[in-house]
């Protein structure tokens, strides 16, 4: 794994050392990416365009929310800005790295959370985008467009991550393809008969369930807050 953090630290290296302005555009990438956008944002905006994509948008993003908590619980994962000086690779190799106020993220990396929470959560918008643009159009550009800007604001998404110090880049593909796949499946069983009690129970039944485990976890000798 050291090899594989030290490959991260190089990449990093490159993307903090381009032009002044990619800085201030990585920066609010990843502040616009924070999975509370998911709900305050996306959501908002998704179910004032279609009611059954809105609930799916927000279904999915609270699964996704909760699932990402417990995957860092059980894959831990370091954090650049930490693992540089714990590794003790900054005494024994020149490390060329800025540091930023979203850097000293604390708690486990892996799966970014970023990527997963926003690429599960805007795959019913982009397939419902996808499936409009078919609809009224016969261009192949415009059927593919929805979905190469979703591929492109992942993409995007990941890259600020890591120059921000926040992940490692297999942390972040570990979050793309984690979000992609979890909005696949669970786009076809977003419960969209329900009232917003079921939501509301749901929930409150993932934050207790989330309590729960972390205390048996803890019970077990594993410091998930290591």
């Amino acid at each position: 794994m050291d090899a594989l953090h030290t490959a991260g630290i190089r990449f990093a290296e490159v993307l903090q050392s381009g032009p002044p302005w990619l800085e201030k555009f990585w920066i609010s990438v990843t502040s616009l990416a924070d999975p509370k956008c998911v709900f305050t944002i996306c959501f908002p905006l998704a179910y004032f365009l279609d009611r059954k994509v809105g609930v799916s948008v927000l279904w999915i993003g609270l699964v996704s929310e909760w699932l990402n908590v417990v995957l860092k619980w059980f894959l831990f994962g370091e954090r650049p800005f930490w693992w540089i000086h714990e590794s003790g690779l900054a005494s024994k190799e020149p490390v060329t790295l800025r540091q930023f106020p979203v850097s000293c993220e604390t708690g486990p990396g892996s799966p970014s959370g970023h990527c997963m929470i926003t690429g599960a959560a805007l795959w019913p918008l982009v397939t419902a985008l996808t499936t409009l643009a078919s609809r009224h159009s016969r261009s192949r550009v415009m059927k593919l467009a929805p979905f190469s800007a979703y591929v492109l604001l992942l993409l995007a998404v990941g890259l600020s991550r890591v120059f921000v110090l926040a992940h490692f880049p297999h942390q972040v593909v570990a979050g793309i393809l984690t979000g992609a796949a979890l909005g696949w499946g669970l786009q076809t069983h977003t419960p969209t008969t329900h009232t917003p009690g079921f939501f509301m129970f749901m929930a409150l039944a993932l934050l207790l369930s989330s309590l729960t485990l972390h205390s048996l976890v803890m019970a077990a000798g594993i410091d998930v807050d290591w």
